[in-house]
């Protein structure tokens, strides 16, 4: 057993998230990219000319309400966590007004906009405790706050009905509390960034290997609360099968979950909180499964004459278990525009899917895993076309949303959404939501253009990571919200789930019934009457207003 270092100093040093998120955009502001000249002139043909928007307000000309939060409240919570840890400045505020979706970003762009009256920072769970008690006594409003990368309208500064909102920042709660190298298991802060856990493993020899698209900047505790599934899932698994112990606080109580690596002690509580999104406490502390460091990554990608191929050959892999890292299938749209992205215009144009293949661990077994696969993709009707295009994907992965910032500087709308289903349903869902999207806008006499990609496999099923382009000549959010709407109608009329990874938050509440129907949502209500009687958990996140 080693006892890791839990100081926010050592947890921090060298890791790639030092530098403070764009408020009004993705990532490290010195990394922000312009459009390619080969995306820029494909863009009027695929979309029809679009005026550019107005230069985006400057974080000294954003206007924001007085903070609501009281005196006394404010000197409360200054006395649980010192005062130096409750902001109620214009910076702070706005810097956790929301996450990062299009609609986040879009409302950014404005003179006015909202923000929590204060942003709390606690150090430790028992703080966080303290704080949650606070809040529920006084009817402070509580929007648990870690990297800030929500894409579904989980971290909105909403007070439901209360007073006033703070944000709970956790970032003061980050490092490595324990590694147990016999079992694998490791103990680590709920505001512990991807970067600064890989870094703090790699020490020892192992890693966690969850590597979603927020990667740099997401924290553990969001990983869990969100339910996040990263890119090496094929190998690695979802990060709430990674999970196997959780420390939580809520306004009524704290839980310490996961005794074992299996058990039947009733049912199990510890899913209960993977993916509560905030909405029934805090989660504090998160236990998870590594492994250690793989020595070799091997990378190969594919090409299939279309969607529909490629799919049937990835359903092969998973359910003969040949043991890729990574496994996925960009559709014909999503392929062409890749390639446009560097330059390749002639394939561009050309037909086909693309996919693309990782394999970690020993040499030895990662060598046995790509032959086996490689035979099942040649026997499903893939070509291989070498490593090139695979490693390129690994060394820009996390680098997409840059793009999309870039795209909304020139007045192109751009969006992600994902779902699931079984590999029967894949391709009628995919044909599904792609016609919702593009009927959605052609009623508001806009052009889209529809990309997707299979992101995760599993026997039965598949997701499904759509990237949305349109041509709005008007108010971009006007015209998203009704489009989103038809979107979620369409997976739930089509049998697909309203989240694969990205969550509930406030966008897809109103359809939560839909999918886990009356009864599961009066379990959740009920929860959260228990949990959090005075309702200041993060307000109409996961459960509408009004649901407890």
């Amino acid at each position: 057993m080693v006892d890791g270092d839990a100081s926010p100093t050592a947890a921090s040093a060298g890791d790639e998230t030092s530098t403070p998120m764009r408020w009004n955009g993705w990532g490290d502001p010195a990394k922000a990219k312009e459009l390619p000249l080969a995306v820029r002139a494909l863009l009027p043909v695929m979309l029809g000319r679009v005026a550019k928007p107005d230069a985006a307000v400057a974080l000294d000309e954003v206007e924001l309400a007085p903070s609501a939060l009281a005196d006394a409240d404010r000197a409360a919570l200054a006395a649980i966590v010192g005062d130096a840890h409750v902001a109620s400045d214009d910076d702070a505020r706005i810097r956790h007004s929301g996450g990062r979706s299009t609609p986040d970003l879009l409302r950014r762009r404005a003179h006015r906009q909202a923000a929590p009256d204060a942003v709390v920072s606690p150090a430790d769970h028992a703080e966080v405790v303290e704080v949650l008690r606070l809040a529920g006594a006084r009817g402070i409003a509580v929007v648990p706050f870690g990297g800030g990368t929500s894409v579904v309208g989980g971290l909105d500064p909403e007070r439901g009905g209360h007073h006033a909102v703070i944000a709970l920042d956790l970032r003061r709660l980050t490092g490595l509390v324990s590694l147990d190298e016999t079992s694998g298991e490791a103990a680590l802060q709920a505001g512990t960034t991807g970067p600064e856990a890989e870094r703090l493993l790699g020490a020892h020899g192992f890693e966690l290997g969850h590597f979603p698209q927020s990667f740099r900047y997401a924290t553990i505790g969001g990983f869990a609360a969100a339910r996040s599934s990263g890119q090496n899932s094929a190998g690695n698994g979802r990060f709430d099968a990674m999970v196997t112990g959780l420390r939580v606080a809520t306004p009524t109580g704290e839980l310490d979950l996961g005794r074992a690596p299996g058990s039947a002690a009733g049912p199990d509580l510890l899913r209960l909180f993977l993916g509560s999104e905030g909405a029934f406490g805090v989660i504090t502390e998160v236990r998870v499964r590594v492994h250690p460091a793989p020595e070799t990554r091997l990378a190969e990608a594919w090409t299939f004459p279309d969607f529909a191929a490629g799919a049937d050959a990835l359903r092969r892999v998973a359910q003969l278990g040949t043991g890729p890292t990574v496994i996925r299938l960009s559709d014909e749209a999503e392929t062409g525009v890749s390639l446009a992205q560097v330059g390749r215009i002639g394939k561009a144009l050309a037909k086909g899917a693309s996919a693309i293949t990782i394999f970690e661990g020993d040499a030895e077994h990662a060598a046995e895993r790509q032959a086996r696969t490689a035979h099942v993709l040649r026997e499903a009707g893939g070509v291989s076309a070498g490593p090139a295009a695979a490693e390129e994907w690994v060394h820009g992965r996390f680098n997409a949303p840059y793009l999309r910032d870039a795209l909304l500087d020139h007045g192109v709308f751009c969006e992600t959404l994902e779902t699931a289903t079984t590999w029967s349903n894949l391709e009628r869902l995919k044909r599904d939501v792609t016609a919702a999207i593009t009927d959605g806008f052609a009623e508001q006499r806009a052009k889209s253009l529809v990309l997707c990609h299979v992101s995760h496999v599993y026997p039965t099923g598949a997701a499904l990571y759509f990237t949305i382009l349109a041509g709005v000549k008007g108010d971009q959010l006007e015209a998203w919200e009704p489009v989103k709407a038809a979107v979620n109608d369409a997976i739930m009329a089509g049998g697909g789930t309203l989240s694969h990874h990205h969550g509930v938050g406030r966008d897809h509440a109103p359809w939560l019934e839909r999918e886990i129907g009356p009864v599961g949502l009066r379990i959740l209500r009920a929860v959260k009457d228990e949990l959090d009687p005075a309702g200041v958990m993060n307000p109409g996140a996961l459960l509408e207003h009004g649901s407890n």
